[in-house]
This record gives structure tokens, sequence and C-alpha cells, in this order.
């Protein structure tokens, strides 16, 4: 469950530096990119815990 926390904190930190510094607004698409599938993998994850196995 590491791997979602890293995401987001990475996410973030691109937005900033891409928001922030003149020319490097791809580094805000790619951390939204991040975002999305740092958020993709959490719903993911949690619908799979949900299933059960029938017997």
């Amino acid at each position: 469950m590491v791997l979602f926390p890293v995401l987001l904190i990475a996410a973030i930190a691109l937005i900033v530096i891409g928001a922030a510094v003149d020319g490097m607004l791809y580094l805000a698409s790619v951390g939204t990119l991040l975002l999305i599938v740092g958020v993709l993998h959490l719903a993911v994850r949690s619908v799979l815990r949900r299933r059960h196995p029938a017997h």
C-alpha cells in the first residue's frame, strides 16, 4: 500500500513544479496523469479487495 502515497506525493510535486516554473507545463500534465493513475490504482485495489471468491 506504499505505492499510492508515493504516487500522490510525486504527482503533487510535479504539478506544483510544472505550474511554478515557466515553460515546464508538461510537468503539470504528467503530474495530473500520475494523479489519475494513482486514484485508479486505489479504486481497482478496493474493488478487488471487496470481491470474495465463490466456493
